[in-house]
């Protein structure tokens, strides 16, 4: 008869790789209104999405020419947190920019 070999109970015999999926992203966009400045547009594209000056002024300028404007692609939680604080800085600059996300379409 063989004898019983205790293993301990955190002993990993196999380990399967992880799979899990990325996380669902979404666009944050900034959207025309008449009255907010588009030097402040410029200030918060480089101030919260860390946008060189050039980069600035072309989403700057879609904003103005077709209403929105892609200032980058994050997942739901980093987007949220962004537009909370951009949102927080207009309001403080009495600014009515509005900024907001949507799905990435995949």
């Amino acid at each position: 008869m063989p004898s019983k070999v205790s293993l301990p109970p955190d002993l990993v015999v196999e380990k399967k790789a992880a799979r899990t999926a990325p996380p669902p992203m979404y666009k944050v966009l900034l959207l025309n209104d008449d009255y907010t400045p588009m030097e402040f547009v410029v200030i918060v594209l480089q101030k919260f999405f860390g946008k060189g000056q050039e980069d600035a002024m072309r989403i700057m300028l879609q904003v103005h020419h077709e209403g929105k404007g892609v200032c980058g692609v994050y997942p739901h939680d980093i987007a949220a947190s962004r537009i909370g604080q951009v949102a927080q800085f207009a309001r403080a600059s009495q600014h009515p920019l509005q900024c907001v996300m949507e799905p990435v379409d995949e």
